[in-house]
């Protein structure tokens, strides 16, 4: 009894500090944890009902559509959107009793509170994803047959399609997992509600995304973008960051410490692996694990033809997540309640970080609303003069501007330079000075 109190208190306990830990992310960041894609979320959010791009599904920025309604803002309502997801993923595992500890654990490294904490659709699309997660458990082990199985899991695929493009390999995962499994009572299950899934894939693509962009196709495939040789150094840091509980970020110039880092990460997958093979996989563990690892594997190979960022923690998150639940709840087998020491651990790395690289993040928002009412653009639409999008420096200022106003585009035409709306680096920080953060 006494231990279970124990355990209870440490649960707890990680919990608020991983919430504090989320709010510091961004609040400790000089634009608020936000990047370039921040910019287009939310400003589709702001035109909607008009559909101003397909690039993204429509499904985050709907919420923060709602948001913005009901007086929060998208910015902000980006940030409830993060701690809300966080807190339903805790909430359905001690409600369903699935997986708790282990999103407990989970939750509180590094790399998870910078995904709650960000402006992007990761942070939405993770409750999406485990409880697609729990639906296929419980298909298995036959709670839910029959249609109302095929149902719910074909929805969730949908609804998961719905926030990123990158659900796909969900999808197909699903399905590849039903064919292998063909002969088990789940098998046609996950068959069929995997070719719905593709179904709706394709009745989207035809439907919404030629509807507004004929030339979306043309635009983003294109065969061999990258060399193999470029795409498989990415994927090796990719995954040692990923799966380094403390450190998810490299250092982009390179040097020693990202031998630690990369190394760290490297031996975590190895012992990951070693835990996997020594100990049989559940029948539960075998779905999350093969998930995961698909997922991967296609975020990989699209590549060769699909205009993506570098492999990266955030863009592996959806399925690095079921691979955690895994691994945590075997390195608990094991170590028992010392496993909750390596996200304490990871916290304290999280916010030695996040203070020795601190911006002010409240105090340049007050700085863009007072520049934006001096020149009474607060509520028009903005552009942002750069010269390529190499500029990393200057596209974080059109990211903290976006934080204030999202009616914000980017321009590489020198010729917008002369009009009033579009601002450039020196017309900003001619008149303001920002806090600025050395390390991101």
């Amino acid at each position: 009894m006494r231990r279970r109190l124990l355990e209870n208190r440490i649960q707890i306990t990680l919990i608020f500090i991983t919430l504090v830990m989320i709010i510091l992310r961004f609040l400790l960041n000089e634009k608020g944890r936000t990047n370039p894609d921040s910019i287009r979320f939310m400003r589709t959010s702001n035109a909607l009902p008009v559909v101003d791009n397909t690039t993204t599904p429509l499904g985050y920025p709907l919420i923060l559509k709602f948001f913005a309604l009901i007086g929060v803002g998208e910015f902000w309502g980006s940030k409830i959107v993060g701690i809300l997801a966080y807190f339903f993923i805790v909430w359905f595992a001690w409600k369903k009793k699935f997986y708790l500890k282990e999103t407990i654990l989970i939750g509180g490294l590094f790399s998870f509170v910078s995904i709650y904490s960000y402006t992007m659709s990761e942070a939405l699309i993770l409750p999406f994803v485990f409880v697609f997660l729990y639906v296929g458990r419980q298909i298995m082990i036959e709670e839910i047959k029959g249609f109302k199985a095929f149902l719910y899991l074909s929805l969730i695929l949908i609804a998961l399609y719905n926030i990123r493009y990158s659900a796909l390999f969900f999808i197909g995962g699903v399905l590849l997992y039903g064919i292998l499994n063909f002969k088990k009572p789940f098998g046609k299950t996950f068959i069929y509600a995997g070719c719905t899934g593709l179904l709706f894939v394709v009745l989207y693509k035809f439907l919404f995304i030629d509807y507004y962009n004929e030339r979306y196709v043309d635009q983003f495939l294109e065969i061999g973008l990258h060399p193999t040789s470029k795409l498989l150094v990415e994927l090796f840091q990719g995954l040692c960051t990923t799966f380094n509980p403390f450190v998810h970020i490299a250092k982009p110039d390179g040097g020693f410490i990202n031998y630690a880092i990369f190394g760290l990460g490297f031996l975590n997958i190895l012992l990951m692996a070693f835990l996997f093979i020594k100990n049989k996989l559940s029948e539960t563990g075998k779905f999350l694990v093969f998930s995961g690892v698909i997922g991967i594997i296609c975020s990989y190979f699209i590549q060769y033809f699909y205009s993506v960022n570098a492999i990266d923690y955030r863009l592996l998150a959806p399925f690095s997540f079921p691979i955690w639940l895994v691994y945590f709840k075997k390195l608990y087998q094991v170590f028992g309640k010392l496993t909750y020491g390596i996200t304490a651990l990871s916290l304290m790395t999280g916010f030695a970080f996040t203070w020795l690289s601190k911006g002010n993040y409240l105090e340049n928002r007050r700085q863009i609303q007072q520049f934006l009412k001096l020149e009474n653009l607060e509520n028009k639409p903005l552009k942002f003069y750069m010269e390529s999008e190499e500029q990393l420096d200057r596209i974080q200022i059109a990211e903290l501007i976006s934080t204030v106003n999202p009616d914000m585009t980017v321009t590489f035409k020198p010729k917008d330079t002369l009009q009033k709306n579009v601002l450039t680096e020196y017309k900003v920080l001619q008149k303001i000075k920002i806090d600025k953060n050395k390390f991101q």
